[in-house]
């Protein structure tokens, strides 16, 4: 088994099972030691101990429910004093597929707590510190709702809008300052998602299901790449591209001093 350079550290939310889990063997694989968050301890342990053994890497889990203002605090001060940590993968979040007038406003409020708040102040807490170094990697998973929210549950595609835009405001920050940073947009993957989420992957056309594993690693190749946003079902990056420069192209009208002129609005004087 050949034996990579060392990485340093990666930590992984979310990280016992589905996308998680597969970042977890794909970065080991790379040489990145690991620490795994997630609330299931017995899986992460089950994880650990097969990792360990297949890469001779470094594994420590921490039981952590994101979801859970002491829990966030907890992984917030592990990425603040462990110095050794070159990567954070926000992985951790759930979902919806219900229309958002039979939603559970308290699991909403939920989704926004873990989805949108924890991966804030996971970054925020990560990110200074590797701003110091001159060096480091966050990747954000977000989904392909981001840019289509009416597919899904409408608070669910709010929070990986938040997402994507939390990414491309820090690769706008932080580019000048050795900090890469990546938003992964997976469209519909084999995993626990669908099912937690109301609706069973089975239920899906296979023809649009990827596989948690080739998701990663279009992911990774998208990371090694230099993307800011890596859509791994997508054929042509033009397309994204496209949509970016129309994005663009409204920045010099968004704000203005008068009404545009189709609204008939006479300007104040």
């Amino acid at each position: 088994m050949s034996n990579p350079q060392h990485k340093g550290t990666a930590l992984i939310t979310g990280a016992s099972s589905g996308i998680g889990a597969v970042y977890a063997d794909r970065l080991a694989r790379r040489g990145y030691d690991l620490i795994l968050v997630a609330r299931n301890r017995e899986r992460l342990d089950q994880l650990a101990n097969r990792l360990t053994t297949a890469s001779g890497r470094s594994i420590e889990v921490v039981a952590a429910d994101l979801g859970h203002k002491a829990d966030v605090r907890r992984v917030e001060d592990i990425l603040r004093t462990d110095s050794s940590i070159t990567m954070l993968v926000n992985n951790a979040g759930f979902g919806g597929a219900g229309p958002l007038l039979v939603s559970d406003p308290d699991k909403m409020e939920a989704m926004i707590e873990l989805n949108v708040t924890a991966l804030t102040r996971l970054t925020y807490a990560i990110a200074p510190k590797f701003v110091e170094r001159g060096s480091g990697t966050i990747v954000n998973i977000a989904s392909i709702v981001a840019v289509a929210p009416e597919l899904l549950n409408g608070v669910y595609g709010g929070t990986k809008a938040f997402v994507l835009a939390f990414s491309q405001s820090l690769r706008h920050e932080l580019a000048d300052k050795g900090v890469r940073i990546q938003a992964v947009l997976p469209g519909a993957t084999r995993t626990e998602f669908w099912g937690i989420a109301g609706q069973p992957v089975e239920n899906l056309p296979e023809s649009i299901v990827m596989s948690a594993e080739d998701l990663v690693d279009a992911a990774l190749a998208g990371l090694d790449q230099g993307e800011l946003a890596t859509v791994p079902s997508l054929p042509d990056a033009a397309d994204w591209n496209a949509f970016e420069s129309a994005r663009a192209a409204l920045g010099p009208n968004l704000s203005r001093s008068e009404p545009a002129p189709r609204y008939g609005v006479p300007a104040a004087r």
